[in-house]
């Protein structure tokens, strides 16, 4: 397959690159620096020779997008909103230029589409999408996507949680934090994580795109969210530290001045399940989150 990734420089595009080279596919980037040969300059708002790599191409992946592990001030909201809605607006003037246009789009988007839940488990088909920054951000995203319906192209919104990987996202975070014996719960601990290995993840992309019946927004996560304490206490006993001191709500918004982010990536309860992956026949290689850790720590 030719598979065309936009954004792919960061830690899912690279695992995806990864994963997709090994089984022989060409993989080409879309980046503002280009350095390898695989690797087609453009700058995620305007047209330019880059969309000659869209012709003939089977698939095309979007994961482009400021990254939210920021301050939300007016700027950095306005950088997050813009770089999501501006790549996938001139993507899709791209794709509808395209004599042969790419089969199956694939398009970032995020499990923080859902509300703050600690009980409900939102499945694509309940999930109860509301209105904040994060969501609206989501909502504007999704709606700027499936605005055109491409006839013969399939379209899939990847509703992605936390990726647990060695090389980037959150786990060298969270493995460092525990081992500075810090690793005890944020805030009241009650919040659900909803996680996925960075296996996994690739193994549903390519999934989806084998699987030519599906389209709509999906969830990207594993079927097993769990509270923060309790994930946290599974951290600490996996990397035998004996405890980790817990971080109150106002300490994490001390923290979350000097480190320059929001505590809503901590706080914020991602209570999600992937139903349509489940009902689809998909099997993870990593469901439960003690399985997930010791292959990554012992990799």
């Amino acid at each position: 397959m030719k598979i065309i990734i936009a954004g792919g420089t960061g830690f899912l595009g690279e695992n995806l690159e990864k994963y997709f080279t090994e089984k022989e596919n060409q993989v080409y980037i879309l980046t503002r620096k280009p350095q390898r040969k695989n690797e087609i300059y453009w700058d995620a708002k305007t047209l330019g020779e880059w969309k000659n790599s869209l012709e003939k191409a089977d698939v095309l992946i979007n994961l482009t997008g400021k990254s939210v592990d920021c301050r939300y001030h007016k700027k950095n909201k306005q950088e997050i909103y813009s770089s999501r809605i501006n790549s996938t607006k001139i993507l899709q003037e791209a794709v509808s230029q395209c004599s042969e246009k790419p089969k199956i789009w694939l398009n970032a988007s995020s499990a923080t589409i859902y509300v703050h839940s600690e009980q409900h488990l939102n499945t694509e088909e309940n999930g109860i999408i509301g209105d904040d920054f994060s969501m609206n951000i989501c909502k504007s995203w999704e709606r700027e996507f499936f605005a055109v319906k491409n006839e013969g192209m399939r379209k899939i919104a990847l509703r992605t949680s936390i990726v647990l990987g060695n090389n980037g996202g959150a786990f060298p975070k969270l493995k460092m934090v525990t081992k500075l014996c810090l690793g005890g719960k944020q805030g009241r601990g009650n919040q659900m994580v909803s996680w996925i290995h960075i296996d996994d993840f690739c193994k549903a992309v390519d999934w989806i795109i084998q699987h030519e019946n599906m389209s709509g927004a999906i969830n990207i996560t594993a079927p097993a969210p769990l509270s923060n304490d309790n994930m946290m206490k599974k951290l600490r006993k996996e990397l035998k530290v004996p405890f980790g001191l817990n971080a109150p709500v106002w300490q994490l918004e001390i923290a979350s001045l000097l480190l320059k982010t929001e505590t809503e990536l901590l706080l914020k309860s991602r209570n999600v399940y992937p139903e349509r992956l489940i009902k689809s026949g998909f099997q993870f290689s990593f469901p439960g989150f003690d399985e997930a850790i010791l292959n990554l720590l012992e990799a």
